[in-house]
């Protein structure tokens, strides 16, 4: 089994291209994008050292399921998926925000809660609330959108109105999709026997309408927990069974690695990379509900510039 950990393409009428920390995008024309998923794996805001085979496949199949289910709610980006690992969409003037919503109390704002903190981004938060927790209502907690190598920081919406980030009725739009998003993003869960227990959006601009980008629901951007025995592991203050990508973060804890300063990430024997992958395709089968079917890994990099140079050229 190969990974896709580097890509250097070009395309017809390519005129950019923007390596981001998992995703490569082209841009062609300045009017669509070309965004490949790499099976490079982040965590902490910091790129390990090895890919994860099919994990790129994964999170990008799951993501235009996403958004061909929730068309209805907001318009997005997609035009087409030529390859199992890229999405093909308009072009979109992002706005340097990310838009998590957050369904329950867990990850870092349960890490903040529990040292004392008891407002973020702007959101006040009830006393006496566990690890776990389902809000009363979902709550949205921005995030700015940081340059590789930074660290995203948290955002209240009173500062980016001050900022000038975006207007006060685009804000209200966003506000409005990401909840409407969420709300459908929860329900497809349930029926999956999951709890969507947080995720992020990203959104931009096109011909003057605000869009979806980027990827959505995915096990990367989102945090699952298994429905059965949720109430159960709660009350017992056990931890939850979980479908995200936190058992990396975790493993990485585990090893003495939370991202900071002169701190080295542990070895990925292929062991735990092999662990990671099989990890990947159980988040898939259980999120859609559909089996994987792994694509040839012989040569991926060839295979994506034959199947989205024939996409162009159409």
């Amino acid at each position: 089994m190969k990974a896709l950990t580097k890509t250097d393409y070009n395309f017809p009428g390519q005129q950019s291209v923007y390596h981001g920390k998992v995703r490569d995008v082209y841009n062609i024309n300045g009017e669509k994008l070309v965004m490949v998923a790499t099976d490079r794996i982040s965590a902490f805001d910091v790129i390990l050292p090895k890919g994860i085979p099919f994990k790129g496949q994964i999170l990008n199949q799951i993501a235009a399921k996403f958004l061909d289910a929730t068309t209805d709610i907001c318009p997005n980006w997609k035009l087409a998926t030529p390859d199992p690992m890229v999405t093909v969409g308009v072009f979109c003037e992002g706005f340097p925000l990310e838009m998590i919503v957050r369904g329950y109390l867990c990850g870092s704002a349960w890490r903040a809660y529990k040292s004392g903190v008891r407002e973020i981004c702007g959101v006040r938060l009830p006393e006496g609330m566990k690890e776990n927790q389902k809000f009363p209502v979902p709550i949205i907690t921005p995030t700015t959108k940081a340059e590789i190598g930074e660290h995203d920081a948290d955002i209240s919406k009173e500062e980016i109105l001050a900022r000038g980030l975006c207007t006060p009725e685009e804000y209200a739009v966003l506000e409005d999709y990401t909840l409407r998003l969420f709300e459908r993003g929860t329900k497809i869960a349930a029926e999956r026997g999951l709890i969507l227990v947080d995720t992020k959006y990203e959104f931009g601009k096109h011909d003057g309408q605000i869009y979806l980008m980027d990827e959505i629901h995915t096990p990367d951007s989102s945090r699952y927990f298994y429905s059965e025995g949720y109430e159960e592991r709660f009350a017992k203050g056990e931890p939850q069974r979980q479908l995200s990508k936190e058992f990396v973060r975790e493993w990485l804890m585990e090893n003495g690695f939370q991202g900071k300063e002169g701190q080295q990430v542990p070895e990925m024997t292929d062991d735990i990379v092999r662990g990671i992958s099989d990890r990947y395709v159980e988040l898939y089968e259980h999120i859609t509900g559909e089996k994987f079917v792994p694509q040839d890994t012989e040569d991926i990099a060839a295979r994506i510039e034959r199947n989205v140079t024939n996409y162009l050229h159409q």
